[in-house]
This record gives structure tokens, sequence and C-alpha cells, in this order.
């Protein structure tokens, strides 16, 4: 299918006007989108006949960061267009292109309006996204039949129901089995999941748009202690070293009933290996109380322009192609990647891929997005700062209230070191 989207794509290419003065750009994309860069260069020189040399990032991300704050802070034009995870936009806004006037407006308003605001920053759009990722919860649709129980709504009718499965099959003879496998580790994921917690709860996202720390509250309080008293109940002890592929083995194994997790374990837990082909549900993440939105982090991954690319409008171009619906949907046909389209989630051909797309489109409008647009380079010391307290209150007895109480003093000065 991914074979006859891009050979469909080639000939329609063959009736566009190739421009008359072609130009190489240069773009960095993820190691593991390295050959649909290509294939997505291909194209765009086949429709504009422009070519793009792409660049292999780093394999661990992060470590692309020094990498573009050397280039960018050396105004180099050696790079056009960057490759940029959602937490990035924020520290690196004042080094990226405004695209809001060189990316057509119709084809801004295709994206969701969660997605593409967390790209607008200080008035400039300052990426485009590629694609879609958000927390959403996966359970043994198996195991909820077998019950006769329905997918839980609020958080607590998932305490409920996991732990009533986990028993009963305790009692059956699966003594290893655990009503929720999620991530308590403390690290970035940890960021992701108690912001998903707290902001379904009614408690913020830690720092607001217009930077005030929102963290101390009781609403953000009651969402901690309540995934406190999931530790040693529903959830192993283990949970607090838990990432998301620890995590994620526990729920492939068989050995959990629900699991918090980004969209690509709908894959992971299809492949040959995996204990629970065939037996998996996805839904939104609950809510911590009634009248409040699922909440699933958002994490999509974006292009931008570098501000000092020689070539601005055509690199412009490119970003605007690598995300629009034709990439997007070979992306999801090759990699069943999530699109940041919501036309998509109706296409035949994808929903094929993806099944749970056409239940789930609300769970990738609803996301709550983590504070990185406003604090910037500050973001990953802020992160950190939360991570760890966090951390701290799920696995000792150290007070909740007055421990939100100390970090919500440390973000006021770190946020406004950015």
């Amino acid at each position: 299918m991914f074979k006859k989207s891009l050979a469909a794509l080639s000939l329609c290419a063959g009736l566009w006007t190739v421009s008359a003065h072609a130009e190489t750009i240069s773009v960095f994309c993820a190691p593991t989108e390295f050959e649909l860069c290509t294939n997505v260069a291909n194209a765009w020189k086949e429709k504009t006949g422009n070519e793009a040399k792409i660049n292999k990032m780093p394999a661990l991300l992060d470590d692309a960061i020094p990498l573009y704050q050397q280039l960018l802070a050396a105004k180099s034009t050696d790079v056009d267009v960057l490759f940029l995870d959602v937490i990035w936009l924020g520290m690196f806004k004042s080094n990226l292109l405004d695209l809001k006037t060189l990316i057509p407006q119709a084809d801004q308003d295709k994206h969701f309006a969660s997605t593409l605001g967390a790209a607008k920053l200080g008035g400039n759009l300052v990426a485009m996204p590629a694609y879609m990722d958000v927390g959403l919860m996966f359970y043994r649709k198996d195991l909820l039949e077998k019950y006769g129980k329905q997918p839980p709504k609020t958080w607590d009718e998932l305490a409920t129901t996991a732990k009533e499965i986990q028993d009963k099959e305790r009692a059956a003879g699966h003594p290893d089995m655990w009503g929720y496998a999620w991530q308590a580790k403390s690290y970035e994921g940890l960021t992701c999941d108690a912001i998903e917690l707290i902001a379904s709860n009614g408690g913020g996202t830690i720092i607001s748009d217009d930077g005030k720390v929102t963290i101390d509250n009781p609403q953000a309080a009651e969402a901690i202690a309540k995934a406190k008293g999931w530790i040693g109940s529903i959830s192993p002890d283990g949970v607090l070293n838990y990432d998301e592929e620890a995590s994620r083995a526990i729920f492939e194994s068989g050995n959990a009933v629900f699991h918090r997790n980004w969209p690509y374990v709908w894959g992971t837990s299809h492949q040959t290996g995996s204990a629970i082909i065939d037996k998996v549900g996805v839904m939104p993440l609950p809510v911590g109380k009634e009248g409040q939105k699922s909440s699933g982090c958002l994490g999509p991954m974006y292009y931008g322009v570098s501000k000092y690319s020689a070539k601005p409008k055509i690199a412009a171009d490119f970003v605007n192609f690598i995300t629009g619906p034709d990439m997007q949907k070979m992306r999801a046909l090759k990699d069943a990647v999530n699109p940041s389209i919501p036309a998509l989630y109706s296409d035949p051909e994808i929903l094929a891929k993806i099944p749970f797309l056409k239940d789930n489109q609300q769970a990738f409008a609803d996301s709550a997005v983590r504070p990185s647009g406003y604090t910037g380079t500050s973001y990953n010391r802020v992160s950190q700062a939360f991570y760890r307290t966090v951390h701290d209150m799920l696995s000792s007895g150290a007070d909740i209230k007055s421990g939100l109480t100390t970090l919500a003093g440390r973000l006021e000065k770190l946020k406004e070191s950015r």
C-alpha cells in the first residue's frame, strides 16, 4: 500500500509545474524516519524540482539538542529544516522562522487545533506537526468481556475494575497478574503520566500558558494521592522504576489488565511474541472528575525552519509538503503512525492499518500540553523538578500538600530562567 501511494504521488507529480531553477536544502530527520524522509524528498523533487538533502539525527533524539544549539548559535546556513520534539519548541523558538505567512492558512487549519496550537509561541507559528502522539489507555478487552466489565470512564472506575479482575485472575491461577501498568520512574515519562492525572482532575498543567504556576492546588494533590494508592494494590512496587518499555513488557506478557502508553503499543502488542494478540482494546485516558476532559499528554513531532536558512520559502514549502495529508497518510500506512490531520481519521486505508483511530479522535483533540512553550530553555529543569518531586511523593511518606507548595516556590524561580 505504501508503494502504491508513492507511485500514485509520483504520477500526479508529473502534472505539477517544476520550478525553473532547482535549489537544494538541508533537512534533519530522525533515524527511524530516514527511509520515509528520503521517499518524501524524492516526491517533493518530482513536484518542485528542488532537492532535500536528508541528514540522519542521532539514535537518541535528545543528543540532537547540543547539535542544534551549536548550529543555531552560530547562525549557520548549513541547516534549513529541523525535526523537533514538542518540548523543544519553546527551547528553540527564537531561532525558528515564523511560518504563519509561509504556510497557507487552509493547510494550517487541517491539523488538530491542540497540536498546531502547541507550535504557536509568542505570536509566531514556529513549526508544523508531522504526526500525533498522545497518552492512551490500552486494556485487555478479553478480560473485561470475561468479567462483564465496561471500559472505565474515570480513574476510580479503572482502579475498581483493575482490582477485581486482578484478584479473580490470581485466584484462577494467574499469580503474576496486575491491574495497571504505567510509568512512575523518575524521568520525563512521569511528567507525562502525572500531568495527565492532574489535568483530568481539574488541577491544571503545572504552569499555565501565561506563566502562572498552578501546581499547588487541592485537585493536583488529590490526583497524586490517588496514584500513590495504586502502588502495591493494582500496580507492583516496581512501577516506581518503570518507563514505557518496562511497563509495556508487563502488559504484552499478559500480566496487566490496563496499561497507559503511547499509540505505538497498538503495533507492538500485535507483533509475533506478544501474548495478547487480538486481545487489546484502546481508549482515551479516564477522567479524574465528571465534567473534566481526558487529558492524554501531547507528544507530537514537528518540522520547523531555521531562522538562518538562506532559502526560507523553499524550506517552508518542504515543511508544508512533509507535514501535509499525502505524506501523513504515507507515514500512517507504512509505520502505523497517527496523523495530526483529523480528516485522515476516517480514511478507510488508514483505519485498516490503525483501527483504533476511529474511536479515539477525541483523545487527540483533548490532549494536555506540557509547559515547554512558556518555559523555553528552562523546561528541562522545570520538568526535572516536577517529576522528582512527584516520584518522592509516590515512593515515600512525603506529604503531598506541603511538597506541592515547596515545588511551586521552586518553579517560580526556574520558569523565569528561560
